[in-house]
């Protein structure tokens, strides 16, 4: 049987990168999978490919900053599948730059999207799960490090574990579990807005298995955490970035 056969997840960011890595795992492994993306019609696409694969996938549209983005896709995915088990915050959107040059629109939309979206997701949890489940957050192993030029995302990120340490105690009770994953460089596209060509080689040297990570190493670790395997699990976050964050320096 596989893993995932009979459950419900939902996917923030899920058309692109990482997220479609951890939605292509969930289907394969037998997962009813929610997708979320900015752009419908991205979302629509990975929908698609799961459905073609012989999975099962509904697309949905909405900046997950808002609240009723989260909760207009679960309460849609509970009326068509009667509940939910996984859900995974991955969502994010990240400009590096100096510190003088951040803009007020800059600040809100990376903090909407990647603090605020993880706060709607609990609350979606809170009301979903109501047979338990586990909430997967994506954070960055640059909520470990100080990465030039990156002093918001970093913040975003580390604000990410905190809402995960907390909402493991708070939920423990109710047998939802709460973890994150904080990968490594990994060469999405939301990453090559950010980091050239030169900066990428440097992240290949400092990183002790050198080599840059994959979709599928992040969506193993997200998967891992989402199973009955890792059921004693929670309030924890799994380094996944080739020991970067014990080398950087």
């Amino acid at each position: 049987m596989k893993r995932f056969e009979g459950q419900v997840a939902l996917v923030t960011g899920g058309a692109r990168g990482i997220g479609r890595g951890v939605v292509n795992q969930l289907a394969r492994e037998g997962a009813v999978v929610g997708i979320i993306d900015l752009k419908l019609d991205l979302a629509q696409a990975a929908a698609a490919e799961v459905i073609a694969a012989g999975g099962q996938a509904v697309a949905y549209g909405g900046d997950v900053a808002q609240r009723a983005t989260l909760f207009d896709a679960a309460t849609d995915l509970k009326q068509r599948h009667g509940q939910l088990d996984v859900l995974v915050n991955n969502a994010m959107w990240v400009r590096y730059g100096a510190i003088e040059d951040i803009t007020p629109e800059m600040l809100q939309r990376m903090v909407g999207t990647g603090l605020y979206s993880v706060v709607w997701g609990m609350q979606v949890a809170a009301e979903f799960m109501t047979r338990g489940g586990s909430v997967i957050n994506v954070a960055s192993a640059a909520a470990f490090l100080g990465i030039p030029q990156a002093m918001v995302y970093c913040g975003v990120k580390s604000g990410v574990l905190g809402l995960t340490r907390s909402a493991a105690v708070d939920f423990g009770p109710k047998g939802i579990r709460v973890n994150a994953v904080a990968p490594g460089s990994v060469p999405t596209e939301g990453v090559g807005v950010n980091v050239d060509a030169a900066m990428v080689e440097k992240r290949i040297a400092k990183t002790p298995m050198r080599r840059l990570g994959t979709v599928e190493d992040i969506a193993a670790a997200v998967c891992y955490l989402a199973s009955a395997e890792s059921a004693w699990v929670t309030g924890e976050c799994i380094k996944v970035d080739g020991g970067v964050t014990h080398a950087f320096l």
